[in-house]
């Protein structure tokens, strides 16, 4: 078999890319669905610790954590990855006042409507109607956000 000459190969790339990125979706919409985390009932009876607790999505929860630590044992044990020239890891996390803000309206968002944003973009797959308003308010709310932080960019150069 002979090696694909690097020209052809980064042809490739962005074609690559896409398959990975459509099966990571696939297998991330199965699990939400597999899950019932689509279900907004589902998780905000999780999210109700001083009623009627059900906990459990604390078993997805620890799956993530095990997956996402042996996932990271991997890309340490590796030079590159396989559909980029290098991995896109952050060195260290600055916790301030946006970080911090996101974090809370996040969590606001997620109490109130029982939908974060992966579970609510695989609800619109069941047509809930929860998802069929909160997932053009979530797009808007990031348009917003680009905008402003463009506006903020733009002014201070």
């Amino acid at each position: 078999m002979s090696a694909i000459p690097v020209s052809e190969s980064a042809a490739r790339l962005p074609a690559l890319r896409a398959v990975a990125a459509l099966a990571s979706g696939l297998l991330f919409g199965i699990g939400l669905s597999l899950a019932r985390m689509v279900d907004p009932r589902k998780v905000l009876g999780f999210l109700d610790v001083l009623g009627d607790w059900d906990p459990s999505l604390l078993f997805v929860l620890g799956g993530a954590v095990v997956v996402a630590f042996l996932g990271y044992r991997l890309v340490d044990r590796r030079g590159a990855p396989l559909l980029d020239l290098r991995f896109h890891v952050r060195d260290g996390l600055r916790v301030d006042r946006r970080l911090v803000l996101g974090s809370v309206i996040f969590g606001l968002g997620w109490g109130l409507a029982g939908y974060c944003p992966g579970p609510a973009i695989a609800s619109l797959g069941y047509a809930n109607p929860e998802a069929l308003w909160l997932v053009p308010a979530m797009l808007a709310g990031a348009g917003l956000q680009r905008w402003q932080a463009a506006r903020k960019a733009s002014a201070s150069s």
